[in-house]
């Protein structure tokens, strides 16, 4: 069974995205941050969005500013199959995108599936719907040195007590902290 793992950043009072969906506080632009970026998603074969989080990377990665921000990392996103939840009609113009409204057949779909680690990026929503089916097995956190004054907290509209295990840390030049937990 393959193994589903979120990565989420974090702002240091909670937030995973600011007013208006802002995620510009992202603190993302070291090499280190770009090395491990570029590992996490070598191991994976298959990305899965909410359909907010499916716009802002269908717009972002396939275009002239992702490729030139980082052209190996733009190539995974572009290459990787893609999963967009969505209730609405998405336009696929981004490669290797399928849709589906239905999160708990579709995920339990793709973790019996053979290949590699299932990365869910940001989709706050999405995270709460998969930890309420029971299907994600790895949170990865990365806590940005930044507060901001207003956003949507992490795990917003979460409805039942979880304990996860620290499995890992790991600091970053840039003041990031990666924490990484087991769903128990």
């Amino acid at each position: 069974m393959r193994k589903v793992f979120l990565f989420m950043m974090v702002t240091a009072n909670g937030y995973f995205e600011g007013e208006n969906h802002d995620i510009s506080w992202h603190n993302a632009r070291s090499e280190t941050f770009q090395q491990f970026a570029a590992e996490n998603l070598a191991n994976t074969d298959t990305l899965v969005f909410g359909r907010r989080t499916y716009d802002l990377m269908a717009a972002y990665w396939p275009g002239e500013d992702g490729i030139q921000d980082n052209l190996s990392i733009a190539k995974i996103m572009n290459e990787s199959h893609k999963v967009a939840f969505t209730h609405t009609p998405l336009t696929e113009d981004w490669q290797n995108v399928e849709t589906s409204d239905n999160v708990e057949e579709k995920m339990t779909s793709l973790k019996n599936a053979s290949g590699k680690d299932i990365a869910v990026l940001g989709s706050s929503n999405l995270c709460v719907s998969l930890l309420r089916n029971g299907l994600i097995d790895e949170l990865r956190i990365m806590i940005n040195p930044v507060t901001i004054t207003a956003g949507t907290p992490l795990f917003e509209g979460i409805e039942t007590n979880y304990d996860f295990t620290l499995k890992n840390t790991r600091t970053f030049d840039d003041g990031n902290v990666l924490l990484t937990y087991s769903v128990s």
